[in-house]
């Protein structure tokens, strides 16, 4: 369950609560105030008190005689009217416990059925590992696709799906086993992929996907196709006749150094993902997941055993009742040691360097948040999730014709932004914040909680100059490699002596 939904069951859990209350509240008060009523009229008819000089209800006050008679005569019809009002005000509020017991019964039956009512549609939604197993294997016993990762999901079974990560429907992300050895498992549910600046950051359906390329396409051809491909995504960056070459030699799964039709038709497929082809450029990085094999648009790729910054994972029905913000204040409680988040910190801001101006241009992280990165037991960074980090030179010709109205229309995922030309009412292509501004916004609270006291003040200071950082300003790539190692130095003087580094 994502954010939003989590954010909205919890509005409606607190508004039936309120309810709840207030219903409980109102019945309580109408109904002893009924019965009592009800009670003080029939006690009053059974202790009728009669003017003096009358005889009522079998109790006579004599209008004339003793004064001391009528005192105790009185007094004789107050202890018999407040003992039996006393009596029947308890049976009334035994009777209402019972009514509020079956009322609470009733509503908690109620309440738990829709949990788990709204937990189970949530879950077939997002978590649809046997169709998107079932469409592979389809395609690849009728030989439309292949690849290393086939025989073991179709035909042996070796890889497993384990336990579902998925955010969104059509990205479906699982962790899983494959030939004892832990991965990730990742598949899209959609026939094909294209950037799509709506609502929604995710992919949409356009073409028939595993159709290209055709039958009797040459691996020349074939090679021109991906350049092609990768030229739109990347523009003139690098040597692309060298990572179309690589391309082909990640394609060629059974390493018998052709690649088949089926080979190709998944190579292709899967290249039309930002996060595949980040993986393929940046395989020999550090702090990229190493790609373990693939099946059709279904890859695998390396385990990570934290999958989060921060946080700490609590069942879904304790989620619900914890505010987001509550909920981020209890995450920075349950981090590692300072100086373990400070290599992990070091590990985000190498990452940050890896795709900035690398061999084949800028890609830009258009979703910086603790949920997309995550570390190994020995604490270095590893990307969890890289789908929103995508390459400069495409994103700007996607977004710089978009019409606008205000500078809210030129968003891309979550941190993409440019300005709104209100001349022309168009978005324009340059993106305003750099990556690391947004991966020093994300490690403030996380390094300067527990920060050792004589280096706060410094590391505070970096902090904020590099969230400042602005893509417009003068110098701005001299100020950015300053900047980080800046940072980078400062967090390695403070833990290059410790035994957690």
């Amino acid at each position: 369950m994502n954010d939003l939904e989590l954010g909205g069951v919890q509005r409606q859990l607190y508004f039936i609560c309120f309810c709840t209350i207030c219903v409980s509240r109102c019945v309580e008060w109408r109904y002893l105030k009924r019965e009592s009523e009800a009670y003080c009229l029939a006690i009053s008819r059974q202790f009728h008190v009669p003017r003096p000089g009358s005889t009522g209800g079998g109790v006579r006050v004599p209008s004339l005689g003793p004064r001391d008679q009528q005192i105790t005569a009185y007094l004789l019809l107050e202890d018999s009217l407040e003992s039996s009002l006393q009596t029947q005000i308890y049976k009334a509020r035994f009777s209402y416990v019972r009514m509020k017991y079956l009322f609470f019964s009733w509503l908690a039956v109620f309440v738990g059925s829709w949990i788990i009512y709204v937990q189970y549609s949530t879950y077939t939604e997002l978590c649809r590992g046997k169709d998107c197993k079932k469409i592979i294997c389809d395609k690849y016993k009728t030989g439309v696709i292949d690849g290393p990762a086939c025989n073991s999901l179709c035909v042996t079974e070796t890889l497993y799906f384990g336990k579902c990560l998925s955010t969104k429907p059509n990205n479906q992300m699982y962790l899983g086993i494959w030939d004892n050895l832990p991965g990730v498992v990742k598949c899209q549910m959609e026939q094909a992929l294209h950037l799509d600046f709506g609502t929604e950051l995710e992919p949409r359906k356009e073409i028939v996907l595993f159709d290209k390329p055709t039958r009797g396409t040459t691996v020349q051809k074939f090679k021109e196709m991906v350049y092609s491909l990768f030229k739109a995504k990347l523009g003139d960056q690098g040597n692309l006749s060298e990572l179309v070459n690589l391309i082909l030699t990640v394609a060629d799964g059974d390493k018998d150094g052709q690649v088949s039709l089926g080979e190709a038709k998944s190579a292709w497929a899967l290249l039309q993902l930002n996060e595949f082809l980040l993986m393929v450029i940046l395989q020999d990085k550090e702090h990229t997941p190493k790609l373990m094999g693939f099946c059709g648009d279904l890859y695998v790729m390396e385990s990570v055993e934290y999958t989060s910054l921060y946080g700490i994972s609590l069942p879904w029905v304790i989620e619900l009742f914890i505010p987001s913000g509550f909920r981020r204040s209890m995450d920075q409680l349950f981090t590692p040691s300072w100086p373990r988040k400070a290599k992990i910190a070091i590990g985000l801001l190498e990452f940050v360097e890896d795709v900035f101006h690398g061999p084949y241009g800028n890609f830009l992280m258009c979703d910086t948040s603790a949920k997309n990165l995550g570390y190994n037991d020995k604490y270095d960074l590893k990307m969890v999730d890289m789908r929103k980090i995508v390459p400069e030179t495409n994103l700007k010709e996607l977004i710089k014709d978009r019409h606008c109205e205000s500078d809210l229309d030129c968003v891309y995922g979550t941190d993409c932004r440019t300005s709104c030309d209100q001349s022309t009412m168009k978005c324009t292509s340059e993106v305003i914040q750099p990556n690391l501004a947004k991966a020093c916004q994300l490690l403030k609270d996380y390094l300067l909680r527990g920060a050792p006291s004589e280096i706060r003040e410094e590391l505070e200071k970096q902090l904020y100059s590099c969230i400042a950082l602005k893509v417009t300003a003068n110098q701005m790539e001299m100020e950015h490699s300053l900047i980080l190692n800046n940072l980078k130095t400062l967090l390695w003087k403070k833990i290059s002596y410790t035994n957690d580094s």
